[in-house]
């Protein structure tokens, strides 16, 4: 009687056990609609060709550096990208002498060190911001591969609304807008973080056209939110090499 148990139990659970263990090993994949495939596609073909558009340009950049609402710092670069395709900057501004400040030495010592760390944390917030901006192809591509990539629509008939996911960093979010009819961003959102995900860091892009079409980065803000840290960039006069 109990060996009848025993091939009974076997033969209704055993099928269970060997659909549950197929499934742990071949999980299922997210099926990827075409048309995010084809504005995936678009989306890769429009970075490449903007980036080697803009290799042929100049510009200004401005940037304004502000702590807890009050402006700390403006400058002002030259700009265009170099052989390896990122921006190399010559500053336009005069030395600075350090003659604006006044106080006593332990009050500049202070100011100094003052300067010293929103300096650093400004550079630090700049460099995550260039691993979103422009979005890397690659990490695009990897994106959908994982199933990262969710579609709608924007504001406009011929907009389109891409958000991702774990982008650069997990769980962090970029929220892209296409212009499926131009082939050309307009803008980004992105909610990332610094080293500690409690340390968010809010970044917003827009996007303008050349006269030949070329797209590029005309406005970017960064929002350094557990420091008040904000820098604000604007790119301007724009000039063929």
């Amino acid at each position: 009687m109990k060996i009848k148990l025993v091939h009974a139990f076997r033969t209704m659970f055993l099928p269970l056990f060997v659909l549950s263990a197929g499934a742990i090993l071949n999980p299922p994949v997210r099926a990827q609609s075409p048309e995010l495939q084809e504005r995936v596609a678009e989306l890769k073909e429009s970075m490449a060709r903007n980036k080697q558009s803009l290799g042929q340009y100049t510009w200004v950049e401005q940037v304004n550096i502000s702590l807890k609402g009050e402006m700390k710092k403006q400058e002002h670069f030259q700009v265009r990208l170099g052989p390896d395709g990122k921006p190399q900057k010559t500053s336009l501004d005069p030395p600075s002498d350090g003659s604006s400040e006044s106080g006593g030495r332990l009050k500049r010592h202070v100011v100094a060190k003052k300067k010293e760390e929103y300096k650093e944390y400004a550079e630090q917030m700049k460099a995550l911001a260039q691993q979103y901006v422009p979005p890397d192809k690659e990490a695009i591509q990897q994106a959908y591969a994982q199933g990262n990539i969710m579609m709608g629509p924007a504001g406009a008939p011929t907009e389109i609304k891409l958000v991702f996911h774990s982008f650069v960093k997990p769980q962090d979010s970029m929220t892209l807008v296409f212009d499926k009819a131009q082939k050309q961003l307009l803008s980004l959102q992105i909610a990332s973080y610094m080293d500690d995900p409690k340390d968010a860091m809010n970044l917003t892009v827009q996007f303008s056209r050349l006269p030949d079409g070329t797209s590029h980065v005309s406005g970017m803000v960064i929002d350094g939110v557990s420091k008040e840290l904000n820098i604000a960039t604007q790119n301007s006069n724009y000039q063929h090499l």
